[in-house]
């Protein structure tokens, strides 16, 4: 890679411009704009995520700041925060879904190989969704209660690789269960997910679609036992269970047997119950994917603390979904740089050393070299010290 080039011109290097391009013709993005197109808008919403700036304002005057530098960035425009702010309310944010979900795809093939923490060849997934509370009087589209907005993310998660393979973002009034309505189930594919997804008549067509499931039961679960196996109670289990649903309801949208598996985490002190349509899978293995689903939970966790979407830099719609699918692109943006390059560093750590590098003429490589990484650790090491004095 070239030494000559600053840093945010080589990691553009790894986005699918051309296929972004595609992605605005179809919208028509760029119809009738000459100056700030697009990709310029792309590039100034992921610098924002790239280095944590809060608001329209403070976008403008960084950018500013760093001048000529821009043209070798790959923005030849000058940014204003009016132009930005008009960009992000008017222009499709369909653009910035496609291109996100066009990653994702190029992410998955990179990590499809990654072994899961346990021997499962077929692929797992996560299903969740997160809650960003908003102001109602500034979101009113977006009531969730009566005095509150707030956006949802609805996730599926490849827990192989911990990159989301679909999102669809709602207002918080829309309840989990109706995510379940978008999703393509994958044959032979495992989906994990928490007892608010229960609803028996959705879960039997995923059965239907050839997949798993393995989900949390309700304590208020109405069943018949039709068969019990032996389980090693050494490791938590307490039964292995082969049951039908009697509910009025659950058994017509439901017809066929279920397996029931009762966990006790020893640890946690808390008993589980799951419900699978697996009937293969040791149930020490039902228990272990369904502790995987804490994956999720850790995504929703770290893109909340490092990227940007807890705070708007717009309030239409659009602008919050445009926001949101940027940055779920430069997530999946640095997930690709680490596999392609071969980073030991975790994605923490590289979105660090990016936060400050963005325009420094040097090797993306060169900046996580074992060497800088250990120089790293000493002043790490150094400074605890001097608190110790």
């Amino acid at each position: 890679m070239n030494h000559g080039r600053i840093v945010f011109s080589q990691l553009m290097d790894f986005f699918p411009r051309r296929r972004f391009k595609s992605c605005v013709d179809r919208y028509r993005g760029d119809h009738r704009v000459r100056t700030f197109t697009c990709l310029d808008q792309f590039y100034c919403m992921t610098f924002a995520q790239l280095t944590g700036r809060e608001s329209l304002r403070d976008i403008e005057a960084c950018l500013r700041a760093v001048g000529p530098k821009l043209y070798h960035a790959g923005m030849k425009t000058r940014v204003s925060r009016n132009t930005l702010a008009k960009a992000n309310e008017v222009r499709d944010w369909k653009i910035y879904r496609d291109i996100a979900l066009i990653m994702i795809d190029q992410a998955r093939a990179l990590y499809a190989r990654q072994p899961l923490a346990m021997n499962l060849k077929r692929a797992v997934y996560a299903l969740d969704s997160t809650v960003v509370d908003l102001c109602l009087t500034l979101f009113p589209w977006a009531q969730h209660r009566r005095h509150k907005s707030a956006v949802k993310v609805h996730t599926q998660l490849d827990l192989r690789a911990n990159i989301p393979t679909f999102v669809r973002i709602t207002g918080g009034q829309v309840h989990d269960i109706h995510f379940l309505d978008h999703v393509i189930f994958e044959a032979g594919a495992f989906y994990i997910m928490d007892k608010g997804y229960i609803d028996f008549h959705r879960l039997y067509h995923i059965h239907q679609q050839q997949s798993f499931f393995v989900i949390r039961a309700k304590n208020n679960l109405a069943f018949s036992r039709i068969a019990s196996r032996p389980v090693d109670k050494n490791r938590g289990l307490r039964s292995d269970q082969t049951i039908r649903l009697t509910g009025p309801k659950s058994s017509a949208y439901y017809p066929e047997p279920l397996r029931r598996v009762h966990y006790v985490d020893v640890e946690l002190q808390k008993r589980f119950f799951f419900l699978t349509n697996n009937f293969r899978l040791a149930p020490a293995t039902i228990a272990r994917l369904y502790k995987f689903r804490w994956q999720i939970e850790l995504f929703f966790k770290w893109i909340k603390q490092h990227l940007r979407i807890k705070a708007f830099y717009g309030t239409t719609a659009n602008a919050v979904k445009t926001q949101v699918w940027v940055a779920i692109s430069v997530y999946v943006l640095v997930a690709i740089l680490k596999k392609e390059l071969a980073l030991k560093a975790s994605m923490y750590e590289i979105l660090q050393v990016l936060s400050i590098t963005l325009f420094e003429k040097t090797s993306i490589k060169s900046l996580f070299s074992p060497d800088l990484h250990n120089l790293a650790q000493g002043d790490l090491h150094n400074q605890l010290l001097l608190f110790d004095l």
